[in-house]
């Protein structure tokens, strides 16, 4: 299995539902550095699983769907689709996965997006502590 990784971050404000989240439950910041793992099984004629530069591009504009908002605000509920959920570290990483996944399929990574069959999204919150979603497409 071959696998290509791209990176970026987010900046977010949020507050977390419920007693398990502590002083989490009052709105703060997060800054996320979040890396995009495309997983398949052939290399394309070019001997490349997927475009980098297109995997990039296109992780960098499904996180300015979140980037710089307040994922508490109904607008921002209403845009991105998060209305009713705890915007945890590992709800907004299948957010973007899901959201690759779609791009993958429509060719927006290249001729070899459509042929990966994995999608992982991982969510550093910091040095020791991150979360993950993976998929199959």
């Amino acid at each position: 299995m071959f696998r290509v990784t791209v990176r970026d971050h987010i900046m977010v404000a949020h507050s977390l539902q419920g007693e398990v989240f502590g002083p989490a439950q009052r709105l703060h910041g997060a800054t996320f550095v979040v890396d995009a793992t495309f997983a398949g099984p052939e290399l394309d004629a070019d001997g490349i699983l997927v475009d980098i530069g297109r995997a990039t591009e296109v992780l960098h504009e499904v996180l300015g769907r979140l980037h710089y908002r307040n994922l508490d605000d109904e607008r921002a509920d209403d845009e991105v689709g998060l209305a009713g959920q705890n915007t945890s570290t590992e709800v907004l990483a299948r957010w973007v996965a899901d959201r690759l996944a779609d791009r993958a399929s429509a060719g927006d990574l290249g001729p070899g997006g459509r042929a990966l069959t994995g999608i992982q999204v991982t969510l550093h919150e910091s040095h020791v502590a991150w979360a993950s979603y993976e998929r199959s497409l």
